[in-house]
């Protein structure tokens, strides 16, 4: 989450009295985060998050998200909620953005996780593709391996101002990953964002998932693959072992894998590893003048695929013995 754009209180006002939400009585930037702008509202009846839609989220795909959340709700994930107007509309325009309300989830998202919480994000996230399965919308992910030449091209330039010879790196691997890229493996409603600050916990339970605007229709094992980026390295950006057993144990007793996606786990883990790689770089490289956000170091990326790249097979990320 980060605001790119500032809202006006009295724009915020009449924007609310198309909902049956009460009195605004406060609202604030929520900073965290790249894509959009942010906006916790507490009004008259209670807290909601207050989206303003940019950047690389195109208001095409929008019912797609909103409707998808609406879904899984609906097959028990605890995720938030559009919050619809009085003409039952779930999204509008503010400050000359696609703009939507959704309710608020109560938890806080784990800063180091241990490998309970990994445990449990593996849980939560096989539950998630097993209740998208009949969701009937689809939507291609834009930002998997079709669309990474074109971000590489974005930064390739002045990536070396980043990270010496980084550029000679994602171009390696970026021919190795269009080749070698895995097709036919089991497709469905992939979340593609869940990092920790998308998964809230109250104590040590999972409370619920939030921030589905990545959210597309792709490879299912290629979201364990960045889950395993995102929750089981350490600060010092070691691979923690412990916790990929703990994630993928918990994730295959509710879904198994098949022994090919046991086979292109590797492969798509260097592939999630780019993704964000590239993302990153690009924002490193772009960020607006005055937004309120804090763009996240590429460098970490770059050494998560080192470590893939010496990896194996999925053992070497706490897969179970055949």
């Amino acid at each position: 989450m980060a605001v790119y754009t500032d809202v006006a209180a009295e724009d915020l006002a009449r924007f609310l009295a198309g909902y049956d939400v009460g009195e605004l009585l406060s609202y604030k930037g929520i900073a965290e985060g790249v894509e959009n702008s942010n906006f916790l509202v507490h009004t008259s009846r209670g807290r909601f998050i207050l989206t303003l839609y940019e950047r690389r989220v195109a208001e095409g795909d929008l019912p797609f998200f909103l409707r998808l959340m609406e879904h899984l709700a609906s097959r028990g994930i605890t995720c938030p909620q559009p919050v619809k107007t009085t003409a039952a509309k779930t999204l509008g325009r503010l400050a000359g953005r696609p703009a939507a309300m959704v309710t608020f989830l109560d938890g806080m998202w784990i800063r180091r996780p241990s490998a309970a919480h990994c445990a449990a994000l593996g849980e939560a996230l096989a539950r998630l593709h097993l209740a998208g399965a009949d969701f009937p919308m689809r939507r291609e992910n834009a930002l998997s391996v079709a669309g990474w030449r074109v971000l590489y091209d974005r930064c390739r330039e002045h990536a070396h101002e980043v990270e010496r010879n980084i550029e000679a790196l994602l171009a390696a691997e970026l021919d190795a990953l269009e080749r070698d890229w895995p097709r036919g493996l089991p497709q469905g409603v992939i979340h593609a964002d869940l990092f920790p600050d998308n998964v809230f916990f109250l104590g040590d339970k999972l409370s619920g998932l939030i921030d589905f605007y990545f959210a597309c229709t792709d490879t299912l094992a290629y979201d364990v693959a960045i889950c395993l980026n995102a929750w089981c390295f350490e600060n010092d950006h070691s691979y923690n072992v412990t916790k990929g057993r703990a994630l993928l144990a918990s994730y295959t007793k509710t879904r198994p894998l098949t022994a090919d996606e046991w086979d292109k786990l590797p492969l798509l883990a260097r592939g999630a590893s780019v993704r964000f790689l590239l993302t990153r770089l690009v924002d490193w490289l772009d960020v607006p003048p005055g937004a309120l956000v804090r763009p996240k170091d590429p460098r970490e990326y770059a050494r998560k695929l080192r470590f893939h790249q010496k990896v194996k097979s999925a053992r070497d990320y706490g897969a179970p013995e055949p």
